[in-house]
C-alpha cells in the first residue's frame, strides 16, 4: 500500500539519504520525494512511500523519526498516481484546452498537489457557480464561500467558521486561489496534511499561467 509521509527534517546535508536509509532498511520503498519548503533551519519534505503488505503504517513513522532530528508532520494513505512530472503534464494539458481550461484544471490539480479534490468556482458566497470539478468533490450546494469573490491566494484551514460541520469532523483542509476576475480554483484532502504556503504560491503561479494561456490566441 502507498502512503504519503510529511517530514520535518534539520536542512544540512545527508539528512535525507539518513531518511532514506532507515526507511529502506525497513523495506519501505520510496516512489518519489518532494521538498515543499526550506528555512530556519529545516526542509519540509512529502515523500510517497510503498508499504510492503506484512507492515503496518506505524512502521513508517519509527523508521523515519530514527534519524534525530525528524519529525514526522502527518502520514497518510496515497491513492494518487507515481508520476514525478505534474507539473509538466498540467501545462501540456492546457495549451490546447480553451475553452476547457477549467475542466482541465479540476481534473490535474489534484494530481499535481497530491490533494483529494479541485473545483473551479465563480460567483460571490451568496450566488456560487461551480464550473468545474474533479470526481471526488464534494457538493457545494449550501456552503457558503464568504472569502469569494477572491482577488489573492487563501489557505482555508478546516476549522474556519464558514467550514461546513461535517468537512470540520473530516478535517478538510483547502487552498484557494483566483483565476480569472470572478473566478477561483479551490482545493481540499482530508485528514490532512495542511497546505502549506508553498503550496499556495505554486498553486497561485499555476493560475497564473493558466490564466495567460486562456488569453493567447489560437496557434497557427
Amino acid at each position: 500500500m502507498s502512503y504519503l509521509l510529511r517530514l520535518v527534517v534539520p536542512d544540512r546535508p545527508g539528512t535525507l539519504g539518513a531518511v532514506a536509509t532507515a526507511l529502506g532498511r525497513a523495506g519501505i520503498d520510496i516512489v518519489s520525494v518532494d521538498v515543499l519548503e526550506r528555512g530556519n533551519g529545516v526542509a519540509v519534505d512529502d515523500i510517497v512511500v510503498e508499504l510492503p503488505a506484512d507492515r503496518v503504517a506505524d512502521s513508517l513513522i519509527t523508521a523515519a523519526t530514527a534519524v534525530p532530528g525528524v519529525q514526522v508532520e502527518s502520514l497518510r494513505p496515497f491513492a494518487g498516481p507515481m508520476d514525478t512530472h505534474r507539473e509538466l503534464e498540467l501545462l501540456e494539458a492546457l495549451a490546447p484546452a480553451g475553452d476547457g481550461t477549467a475542466k482541465v484544471l479540476a481534473t490535474e490539480l489534484p494530481r499535481v498537489f497530491r490533494s483529494g479534490w479541485a473545483v473551479v468556482l465563480a460567483g460571490s458566497a451568496d450566488q456560487l457557480t461551480v464550473l468545474a470539478a474533479s470526481d471526488a468533490a464534494p457538493s457545494l450546494e449550501g456552503v457558503r464561500t464568504p472569502w469569494l469573490p477572491l482577488t489573492t491566494p487563501l489557505l482555508l484551514p478546516s476549522e474556519g467558521e464558514w467550514v461546513p460541520r461535517r468537512w470540520q469532523e473530516m478535517a478538510v483542509e483547502m487552498m484557494a486561489a483566483p483565476l480569472d476576475p470572478g473566478t477561483a480554483v479551490l482545493l481540499g484532502r482530508s485528514g490532512g496534511p495542511v497546505f502549506r504556503r508553498s503550496e499556495l504560491l505554486r498553486l497561485a503561479h499555476l493560475t497564473g499561467l493558466a490564466a495567460t494561456v486562456t488569453r493567447l490566441p489560437p496557434a497557427d
